[in-house]
């Protein structure tokens, strides 16, 4: 796996080429993320696929009554325990609003370095809201 774009900086005007909306979504994000997801309080999934792009681990984090969602050693190491190739990481924003916050791309960054330090490919992290998704892929901010 390779980084093409740095992680850390703000996304300039392209970062907006990265919003797919809701009949554009892709059948894992429609039928598999979206329905996880609720309006009240964010939520962080961590979908882990094996070399044949079958799912083989879905971790759940609920965000806490401050709106951050931390994610948990626990969930790692229940990704990691298997066979899983790549990893798709999506969260919520009830706020309605698309776009990554520097924590966003923070985290997205700092899974990326840990996931590739263990050979499992970072697919894509999605931020999803009322009317689709940001995807960082799409985006190529990662």
């Amino acid at each position: 796996m390779t980084l093409f774009e740095p992680l850390g900086k703000a996304p300039d005007p392209s970062a907006l080429a990265g919003f797919v909306p809701c009949p554009l979504e892709d059948d894992v994000a429609r039928l598999l993320l979206r329905p996880m997801f609720d309006d009240e309080r964010e939520t962080l999934l961590l979908a882990a696929f094996d070399a044949f792009e079958r799912l083989v681990r879905l971790e759940r984090v609920d965000g806490d009554s401050s709106g951050r969602c931390v994610i948990p050693p626990r969930a790692w190491r229940t990704l990691l325990d298997g066979s899983v190739a790549t990893v798709v990481m999506a969260h919520n924003h009830p706020s309605d609003t698309p776009w990554p916050s520097e924590a966003d791309i923070g985290a997205t960054h700092d899974a990326a370095l840990f996931l590739r330090t263990m050979g499992i490919d970072l697919a894509d992290h999605l931020i999803f809201v009322a009317g689709g998704h940001f995807s960082f892929r799409t985006a190529e901010m990662l």
